[in-house]
This record gives C-alpha cells, structure tokens and sequence, in this order.
C-alpha cells in the first residue's frame, strides 16, 4: 500500500497560537487555567493540556470567581465578558485573530447601517462568538439555503465564517449577491482552511480513499471529508488509528491522508503507522509562514 501524504496540513497559526496561551498560562500562572470551550476541536490536544492542569467549562458560569480563563480560538460573544467581569475573573482571550477581523467587519458594517449576513453552521462555537457582536442574520452554508426576507434593494453585508467549504460557499454567495446584487461581500475562510482544502482535493484525484486526520465535532475537518468525497471517492474522517474500518482498506492501492487545522502530527504519524504502508509519497500545494502575536499578557 501506498500512502499519499498532503500537505499543508495539521495545525494552523491560530490554532498553535490558542494552544501556546494556554500552555504559558500553566506556566506562567500554575494550575488550574480554565479554558472556556475546547481550545480547539480535539479531544487529543484538549486532553494533554487537561493533564497539565487545564480545566475546560462549556459556561463562564462554571469558573469560579477570582479565576484565570482563556476563552478558546473560536471566538466569543460580548455577553461572555461581561459575565467574566461581574465573577471578577481573569480573562485571556486566545480567540484567533483572524475571527476578531470578522468580528470588527460585522461591527464596521453595522455602524454604517447595512443589514449583516453571515454564512456559516448554526450552532458551531464562531458562528456563535460572531453573532453576538452585533445583531445580524445567518444564512446556512448549505446549497440552496433560504435567503433573508429582507425589502428589495436592502443595504447588505455578507461576512463568513472562517471554516466553510470555499465551493459551498461561494454557490450561497452568489445566490445572496443575485437576491441583494448591490451586496458587500467579504469572503473570510482563512488561508489554512483553503490552502488544506486545496491539498485535500490534488490528492483525492490521486488515490482510492482518503483519511481525514481529526475530530468530528471540527468544522473545518468536516470540510475536508466533504472537499475528498467531491473528487467522487471514499473519504472518511478518524481520529485515530482504532477508528479505521478494515473494510475501508480492502482492494485499497493508494490511500491519502490529510488532517484538520486543529489536529497534532502525532495523531497523523499514528494512523500511517498503523496502516504499515510500503511507501509514503509527499504531495505538497503551498507553504505556510503566518505566525500571529500572543497576548500581551503571557509574552
């Protein structure tokens, strides 16, 4: 068998940014540092900080107060400060900065008086954090979507989440600008998201099945799958060697591999070990350089 290996993969610099604030946070502050939603969506990343004294709350309302936490790389709502101050807790917000631009893009829009649109997935951490900056309304990423009602000639703004399928996506663009044609439009899928996307989809013409290395609960990995399985052939996304099904490897050649912005290398180099390939070929799209400042407070 060979494995046919993407690239750029694994984590992105947000990601590696949230992780690093908590990380100094242990060191610098010692346990427990209580994180507010998972970092990032994986429970093998989530669990190795928990083992160092992280504590991870779904609600600022399980922090008790006088406490550090770190709200997660998602994003959050205004609402979960406020509540954060009147606990007098200590916040350190590891949000990627890349969500804080569609955050001050829904915040810039609304000062100017325009009606906000944001495709995403209903109920995902950022989709949530973004909503509640200002008020705006969400339209699914899914094709064929129900458009606002909002009167002809409405003044709109449409921002994205940062995660989505690049295809999905500018389909449900475009069938916004063609119902709001003079439309403001800001597409925000993140360079990682579309430079993975990308690999994902070179190496799915390659190969007889594709692994997506990550969690279920991850948007952007969830992507990926859907991205492979375009390209007309199987795909599945595993977090582990243990959840791959034999069956899935029967009369299998080539397999791909690639993994979500939220996934470690050490859960990628797992599966290819597990699955004792003869040679792993490296198919490579694009290089990443981007690095973002930590807080001030833990640099």
């Amino acid at each position: 068998m060979e494995v046919v290996l993407s690239s750029p993969r694994g984590f992105c610099a947000g990601v590696v940014r949230a992780i690093d604030v908590v990380e100094l946070c242990l060191q610098k502050f010692g346990p427990p540092v209580y994180v507010k939603h998972q970092i990032v969506h994986n429970p093998y990343v989530v669990a190795e900080l928990e083992s160092k004294g992280a504590v991870t709350v779904e609600e600022v309302d399980e922090v008790p107060p006088g406490s550090l936490v770190v709200f997660s790389a998602h994003g959050s709502p205004p609402e979960d400060f406020e509540k954060a101050e009147q606990r007098g807790l200590r916040v350190i917000d590891a949000v990627c900065p890349l969500v804080t631009r569609v955050h001050n893009e829904a915040k810039k829009y609304h000062r100017e008086g325009k009606q906000v649109l944001l495709v995403g997935h209903r109920g995902h951490q950022e989709v949530r954090g973004t909503m509640g900056q200002v008020p705006m309304t969400l339209v699914d990423d899914a094709p064929g979507s129900e458009m606002p009602g909002f009167a002809e000639g409405a003044d709109v703004a449409v921002l994205t989440q940062t995660t989505l399928s690049v295809g999905d996506t500018e389909g449900v663009i475009g069938a916004i600008t063609e119902r709001f044609p003079g439309a403001t439009v800001r597409n925000d899928i993140c360079y990682a998201t579309t430079n993975r996307q990308v690999a994902a989809t070179r190496i799915a013409g390659m190969v007889d099945l594709v692994l997506v290395i990550g969690a279920d609960n991850s948007s952007n990995c969830n992507r990926l799958r859907e991205v492979a399985e375009a390209q007309g052939v199987p795909a599945h996304l595993v977090n582990s060697p243990g959840e791959i099904d034999p069956a899935w490897l029967e009369g299998v050649g080539r397999v791909g591999i690639t993994s979500g912005a939220s996934t470690p290398e050490v859960l990628v180099d797992s599966v290819i070990e597990s699955l004792r390939p003869d040679k792993v070929t490296h198919v490579s799209t694009a290089e990443e350089d981007v690095s973002f400042t930590l807080p001030r407070e833990v640099r």
